[in-house]
C-alpha cells in the first residue's frame, strides 16, 4: 500500500498531537507543515524530517491530505483552498463558524468528480467508553452531561459552546435519533469576551431531555456524559475512558433487578483512532466515521443555542 502524503497546517497544541499520531502510522508520510510562527512550524519539521512553511499554500500541490488544526475563524478559509485543490481534509471541530461556510465546504468535497474524503474531528467519538456503550445503548430518555475545564486563552475566539459543549452535543445527536424541538440555554461571559459557561436543557421530538452543562472556568476538570432509558444507565467518563453501564435484568418469578452489563472498554488512544480512520477512508476512498455533514448538524444545534442564549439575554422592554 503506497503511503499517504500528510500536511499538518497549525502546529499549536492540537497540531502536534496529530504529527504524533500520524508518525506512528506506517501508511502515512508527513512530507510538511505550516504554522504561522516560523519557529514552531521549523521545530516541527525539525521534529518529523519534513519541510516548513508560514504560508499554509505552499503545502497545497505537495499533500494528500491535510489536517487543520488552526483557530476557528480559519476554518473555512483553509479548509476551502485544500478541498478546492483536491485535497482530503480532516479539520478539528466546529467545522466552520456559520452554516453557510459548512454547507460550502461540504458541497466542494461532495461535488468532485471523485468525491473527496471531509472528517471534522469530534475525538470522542473514538474515545474507547464511548465505542463500548454503542453495544448496549438502547433508546435514552434523559442525558446529562458536563465538561468543565480550567481557563485556558486557547479556544477562547468562540463561545464554550463551540470550544467545549460541540463535543457532547455531536455524542447526543449521534445516539438520538430524533430532531430537536425546543431548546432553553444560558450563558454568560466570565473571563473573556465571550460565553465561557453555559447550561442547556434540549427537548427531542421523541421524548428525551438533554440537560448539558459546559464551562472553561472550573478549577477542576469533568468530561462526564449520562444516559438513562427503559433498559438501563450508562455513565461514561471521557478523561478516565470508563463506562459504568446497568441493565434490567428479569429474574424467577416476574422479578425485575438491575446488573452490571458486560461490556469490553478496549485500550485506546481517541485520537490516534481518529486519525487512523481518517487515513483509512482516504485509502479506500469511503466516507469517515464523522462526514462533513455530519459535522454540520452539530454546528446548527450549536448556533441555535448560541442564539438561544443571546436571545434570553436581550431586555425585555
Amino acid at each position: 500500500m503506497s503511503k499517504v502524503r500528510i500536511g499538518v497546517v497549525g502546529i499549536g497544541h492540537l497540531g502536534n498531537y496529530h504529527l504524533q499520531k500520524y508518525q506512528k502510522l506506517p501508511h502515512a508520510e508527513i512530507v510538511a507543515v505550516a504554522d504561522i510562527v516560523e519557529e514552531r512550524a521549523r521545530k516541527a519539521a525539525m521534529v518529523y524530517d519534513c519541510d516548513a512553511y508560514t504560508d499554509y499554500r505552499k503545502l497545497i500541490g505537495t499533500v494528500d491530505a491535510v489536517s487543520i488544526t488552526v483557530p476557528t475563524g480559519y476554518h473555512y478559509l483553509i479548509a476551502k483552498d485544500f478541498l478546492e485543490a483536491g485535497a482530503d481534509v480532516l479539520l478539528e471541530k466546529p467545522i466552520a463558524q456559520t452554516l453557510g461556510q459548512a454547507d460550502e465546504l461540504v458541497t466542494i468535497a461532495e461535488g468532485k468528480k471523485s468525491p473527496l474524503v471531509f472528517q471534522v474531528g469530534f475525538v470522542e467519538r473514538f474515545n474507547p467508553a464511548v465505542v463500548a456503550l454503542k453495544a448496549v445503548m438502547g433508546e435514552p430518555l434523559f442525558i446529562e452531561a458536563h465538561r468543565l475545564h480550567p481557563f485556558f486563552e486557547r479556544g477562547t475566539d468562540v463561545d464554550v459552546i463551540l470550544d467545549l459543549m460541540i463535543h457532547d452535543l455531536d455524542i447526543i445527536l449521534n445516539f438520538v435519533k430524533s430532531p430537536v424541538k425546543n431548546v432553553d440555554a444560558v450563558g454568560v461571559p466570565v473571563l473573556s469576551d465571550k460565553v465561557d459557561i453555559a447550561n442547556v436543557r434540549l427537548v427531542f421530538s421523541n421524548g428525551c431531555v438533554a440537560n448539558i452543562t459546559a464551562s472553561r472556568i472550573s478549577n477542576k476538570v469533568m468530561q462526564k456524559i449520562r444516559f438513562f432509558g427503559r433498559e438501563g444507565y450508562h455513565a461514561v467518563d471521557y478523561g478516565k475512558r470508563e463506562l459504568v453501564s446497568l441493565g434490567r435484568k428479569d429474574g424467577e418469578g416476574g422479578q425485575v433487578s438491575i446488573a452490571p452489563n458486560q461490556v469490553e472498554v478496549k485500550p485506546q488512544d481517541p485520537l490516534e483512532e481518529e486519525i487512523r480512520s481518517f487515513l483509512k477512508a482516504v485509502t479506500d476512498r469511503t466516507l469517515p466515521p464523522v462526514s462533513g455533514r455530519e459535522g454540520m448538524v452539530s454546528l446548527r444545534l450549536a448556533l441555535r443555542i448560541i442564539n438561544e442564549i443571546k436571545t434570553a439575554g436581550e431586555p425585555i422592554l
